[in-house]
C-alpha cells in the first residue's frame, strides 16, 4: 500500500484597498479545507499626507506577506464613483498594495466588488453585512467582531480560492510578461 503524502497547503492574501483603512485577510487551503489565518486592517487615518499613507500600505503589506507567506494576492478593484479625486487616491492605494505583493513574488488577481459578492453569496448585489455573514458561515468564524474592510478583504481571498478551483474559470495564470509572451507568441506586438 502506498504511503499517504501530506496534502500541500496554499495561502492567499485578500486585500480591500483604502486610503484611510485597508483590510487584509489570509486564508490557507489544504485539500478542500479553507482556514482563516489572519484578518485585520491597516489604519492610516492619523497620517497627515497621502505619501505617508502609501508608504504605510507598502511597508505593512510587505511585512505581512513575509510573515505569513501567501503565494497569491486577490485585490478588490476600486468601485467607480463620481468623485474623481477619491478614485485617484484609491487607485494609488491599490497600486501600492499590488506593488508590495509583486515585490514579494506574488501573482496578483483583481476582482470587482460585484464578482466577489457573487462568488461568496451567490448575489452580486449583496450588502457588505451579508457577505460577512456568509463568510462566517463558510469558515465557521464569527465575523461580527471584524470591521467590514477586513471582511471585504476576506471575501476577495475566498473569491480567489473559488475561482482557482472552478473548472469553469478556464483561464491560465502567468507569473509575468515573459511567461505570457512565451505561451502567446502571436499576441506579441512586432
Amino acid at each position: 500500500m502506498a504511503e499517504k503524502l501530506p496534502i500541500s497547503k496554499t495561502r492567499y492574501i485578500g486585500v480591500d484597498p483604502g486610503t484611510n483603512i485597508m483590510g487584509y485577510a489570509i486564508i490557507e487551503i489544504q485539500g478542500q479545507k479553507v482556514k482563516l489565518i489572519v484578518i485585520d486592517t491597516i489604519n492610516m487615518k492619523n497620517l497627515p499626507s497621502q505619501q505617508l499613507k502609501l508608504k504605510r500600505i507598502f511597508e505593512s503589506l510587505r511585512k505581512i506577506i513575509i510573515q505569513y507567506r501567501p503565494v497569491e494576492m486577490a485585490v478588490e478593484a476600486p468601485f467607480f464613483g463620481k468623485n474623481v479625486q477619491s478614485m485617484l487616491k484609491l487607485g494609488r492605494a491599490q497600486g501600492v498594495a499590488m506593488a508590495a505583493g509583486i515585490t514579494q513574488g506574488l501573482a496578483i488577481t483583481e476582482y470587482s466588488p460585484k464578482k466577489i459578492k457573487q462568488s461568496v453569496t451567490g448575489n452580486g448585489n449583496a450588502s457588505k453585512e451579508q457577505v460577512a455573514a456568509m463568510l462566517g458561515h463558510i469558515l465557521g468564524v464569527k465575523m461580527k467582531e471584524y470591521p467590514l474592510d477586513a471582511t471585504d478583504a476576506l471575501g476577495a481571498a475566498i473569491c480567489h480560492h473559488y475561482q482557482n478551483n472552478s473548472s469553469l474559470s478556464g483561464r491560465k495564470k502567468y507569473s509575468g510578461w515573459d511567461a505570457f509572451v512565451k505561451d502567446n507568441p502571436d499576441r506579441k506586438s512586432k
